[in-house]
């Protein structure tokens, strides 16, 4: 899965420096970390995300994350996934109940690094979250365990937001016209 990661990184155009600086640091952490998508890592590990469209193309579908307490795109651990598209669609599934999200595209859509609060037995770490594009052709969803609830929230109040830079930042990659 290395050489993948490897291959997605190099090949993503970053939309702003901010973005540039996460896929940079993401590549050098990948590239010289070969446990980089074991969740034992103690310096962090590599995530998988969907940015999940509403049907008509302009919501995006947000968790309120029951550990971050915060508004965030869908994503979590690779666990066993043979590759990192299918750990975004699994944990996209299992965290709303979309069974048939449609993935857009095989490259990546964005590179975020953020640090992760250290908890009971987990020591503060980073988590290298590559994200991919999904969209749903429902908007009917499931809540999980692993949220306080879902949402859609349109693709123009997310823009407008700005309090989660990297929720915005994929809000106007998907924004017609911003």
């Amino acid at each position: 899965m290395q050489d993948l990661l490897i291959t997605l990184l190099k090949a993503h155009q970053s939309v702003n420096a901010t973005e540039e600086n996460h896929r940079l640091h993401t590549l050098d952490f990948v590239s010289s970390t070969p446990a980089c998508t074991n969740r034992d890592t103690s310096a962090g590990h590599i995530t998988a995300s969907a940015w999940i469209l509403s049907p008509d193309g302009k919501a995006a579908l947000l968790t309120h994350h029951k550990k971050l307490n915060r508004w965030l795109q869908l994503g979590g651990h690779l666990e066993d996934d043979p590759d990192i598209r299918a750990a975004a669609a699994r944990e996209a599934r299992e965290e709303s109940g979309i069974e048939s999200l449609q993935l857009l595209s095989d490259a990546l859509f964005d590179v975020d690094v953020h640090p992760i609060p250290a908890r009971k037995n987990e020591p503060e770490h980073y988590h290298y979250d590559l994200r991919f594009l999904f969209q749903s052709p429902v908007t009917e969803f499931r809540v999980s365990d692993e949220s306080h609830d879902l949402a859609w929230v349109p693709l123009a109040q997310l823009v407008a937001d700005g309090s989660n830079e990297s929720v915005s930042r994929m809000a106007r990659k998907t924004l017609p016209g911003v």
